[in-house]
């Protein structure tokens, strides 16, 4: 078994590799919540969603994120009547919202929820939200606090980062799935995807029960860069780290995931390849996911490293 925390379009890239990895049944891919939010009176899960399409093998490659061949007649007419056109809302993808919400509505978690629709998309791995309790991530920026989809949706991320807090963390419980997953005896790692650190991981490691499990597990964990080359594929990674002062690149995630991870996977190029930074060992590899085969060899490669240093007990 292994567990893979997941966020944004690196993050279910490389969960797409490990499921095709790993046999079916095999992986748990728990996914960040922190950018949940109501949209038009709709539950709107993104990275779930983008998980669970990337998975199915019907994720519109172009862009990473929604589905291949969408439709937008529902947009069109939205803002034909001058409803809020900022944040897009595909024709298919809109059933899963519409579904979503109905479901949640009448008492259903979250969790439950989320493991119909990956079964409905033919999904053989265990897609897991990291808590069913409301996370929302809210941005501190010189303009003032914003929502996550406010500052990476409608402002495109350009507001300068200071700083973020994740409003229900105190309280949220890890997901039923997560925890089980923890537990499993045949658990044998535990996988950090190349996801934003602070807006995708920072949600995960807010949670208390999370942060605990992950400190205390008894199998080797990986984290895996999200940068190559001091950018990222996707998102607003680098920049926030030159807003805080940092230099973009794996050795920026030192202090991020001191203790909680074993190793930090990190691209041929990195900087910090081979060496050790806060006791933190970082061991290169090609990280750049194009395709499938790619996802696949980086899931291999993420494997390998984990399961050569064996259990923690």
């Amino acid at each position: 078994m292994i567990l893979a925390l997941a966020g944004g379009v690196g993050g279910a890239r490389l969960a797409n590799g490990l499921a095709h990895a790993v046999a079916p049944g095999r992986l748990t891919v728990a996914v960040n919540v922190g950018d949940d939010f109501t949209h038009l009176g709709l539950a709107i899960c993104p990275d779930i969603d983008t998980v669970i399409y990337t998975l199915a093998g019907c994720n519109n490659r172009d862009v990473g994120w929604g589905v291949d061949g969408e439709t937008w007649a529902f947009m069109d007419a939205l803002n034909a009547l001058g409803g809020p056109g900022w944040f897009n809302l595909g024709d298919r993808d809109l059933a899963k919202h519409v579904l979503r919400t109905e479901r949640l509505r009448q008492g259903a978690t979250l969790s439950q929820v989320t493991a119909d629709f990956a079964e409905c998309y033919g999904i053989r791995q265990h897609i897991v939200p990291m808590s069913d309790d409301p996370v929302r991530s809210v941005l501190e920026t010189d303009e003032g606090e914003l929502s996550f989809q406010d500052y990476f949706v409608r402002r495109r991320c350009e507001p300068r980062y200071r700083g973020i807090r994740f409003d229900g963390a105190d309280s949220a419980r890890m997901a039923p799935g997560l925890a089980e997953a923890f537990a499993d005896p045949s658990l044998e790692a535990i996988v950090i995807c190349p996801s934003n650190p602070i807006l995708s991981i920072g949600p995960f490691l807010a949670v208390e029960a999370i942060h605990g499990a992950l400190i205390s597990r008894r199998v080797p964990c990986i984290a895996v860069s999200p940068f190559i080359a001091g950018e990222t594929v996707k998102g607003p990674a680098a920049k926030i780290m030159r807003e805080l002062g940092l230099v973009p690149g794996a050795a920026s995630l030192a202090s991020a995931y001191a203790g909680l991870v074993d190793i930090i996977l990190c691209d041929l190029d990195d900087p910090a390849a081979g060496r050790r930074v806060h006791g933190l060992s970082f061991v290169a590899s090609d990280t750049l996911m194009r395709d499938l085969l790619e996802q696949e060899r980086l899931a291999h490669d993420v494997l390998n490293l984990a399961l050569s240093i064996g259990s923690r007990t």
